[in-house]
This record gives C-alpha cells, structure tokens and sequence, in this order.
C-alpha cells in the first residue's frame, strides 16, 4: 500500500493572497505597515500565531494575539476569495487515489480552515484524515501529525510526506517517511534541497510519476 500526505498551502492550494489580506487587514487595524504577497512566501509555514508574531514590527511583537484575533476572524468570511488549487493537483490526487494509495492532508493551518478548503476544493477526494494546527498536538516539524494519521492507516506501506517547505520536509525526516519537495510552493527549489527533499516535484504530474513509478 501507499500513503501519500500531503502539506496544503503551498502545495495543494495557493492560499497566500488570503492568507496576507487577512494579515493586512489587521495590521492595518492596529495602525501598522502592510506586507506585499511576496513577503508573506516567508512569514507561512508555521501556524497562523506564528504568522502573526512574524508580520508584526520588531518592537510590537507583544500584539501577536490581538492581530492574530483580527486575522482569524477576516480569514473566516475571505479564506475562498483568490485561493485556488495549483494545476494538475486535482488529477494527481485523482490518479494516486484510483490506483489504491490513501491519501491525508498534514498541515500546520489552523484545522478548522483546512478541512473546509478541502471539501470545498477537492470533494470528490476521499482524505483518510485532514489535519491542521490545533491546541491538542504540536506543530510540523514534529511528527505527532503524522503518528495520527498514520494511525489510521494499520498497514500503511510506503509513507510519502509532499510539501513545500524544509518544515515538510524536516517533517518526513522526523517521521523516517520518504519526502517530495513541490517546486511551485512559497519557499522554492534552493529550501526544498537544503533540506534534504529525496525528490523534487516540479509539477503535480511530478508526484504522481515518482509515487506509482
């Protein structure tokens, strides 16, 4: 059996222009600058708190919670409005599904958003388990997202962790899963190597043909 999981923003979708609005919208709430979109490719991947902390001028950084409060509540009315999945993702989920892998979404996007953008973006697709950021388990690079998932799957097989970033990519290492860096994300080729990706995607087909190689 295959199990292939996958990161979501960056990698499934390209969520950063709702992610950044819902950031500005609060920054410019609270009185502070605003980012650009290309910004925001290195403020993600740890959590929205984290991204939050991160958007923050260096001397302001003890309002994290009020512009992650801001953030949260216009993230949830606009969290659909630009984010889109990236080409060929939907036919790559299909293929691996039809050919008998089981598939899970592992990301460190508050839960609650990430099970809603899949089915939303993806409800033909049969995700053994969506998983996002939450107070109950830490956030990736540990593998206590995986251990669940997993968990769910007795007889996994051969374990993929796909994603965007070296935090997916610390992720898999931590978990001693094989990992496919996805070029298209917010952080690039050059991260993806540093961090030791055993593959590199550079589009969706890309990960189809080295999972059923």
């Amino acid at each position: 059996m295959i199990t292939a999981i996958f990161d979501m923003d960056g990698t499934l979708a390209d969520t950063l222009e709702d992610l950044a609005d819902a950031v500005n919208h609060g920054l410019r709430e609270l009185g502070y600058p605003e980012h650009t979109y290309e910004k925001y490719k290195h403020f993600v991947g740890n959590g929205a708190v984290k991204l939050c902390y991160r958007a923050l001028p260096e001397d302001k950084k003890e309002d994290t919670d009020k512009l992650h409060e801001l953030f949260s509540q216009y993230y949830g009315q606009h969290f659909l409005d630009k984010t889109v999945l990236y080409d060929g993702i939907g036919e790559c989920l299909k293929r691996l599904s039809e050919a008998g892998a089981k598939l899970a979404v592992a990301t460190n996007k508050p839960q609650d958003f990430a099970r809603s953008i899949a089915e939303k973006l993806l409800p033909d697709i049969d995700f053994v388990k969506v998983l996002g950021g939450c107070a109950e388990r830490p956030k990736k690079p540990d593998t206590a997202i995986i251990n669940e998932i997993l968990s769910e799957i007795p007889e996994s097989g051969k374990v993929y962790m796909i994603g965007d970033s070296d935090v997916d990519i610390m992720t898999g290492k931590n978990a001693g899963i094989t990992t496919i860096g996805c070029a298209w994300g917010f952080r690039g080729v050059e991260e993806l190597k540093s961090a030791g990706a055993d593959f590199i995607a550079m589009k969706a087909d890309d990960i189809t043909d080295t999972i059923l190689k």
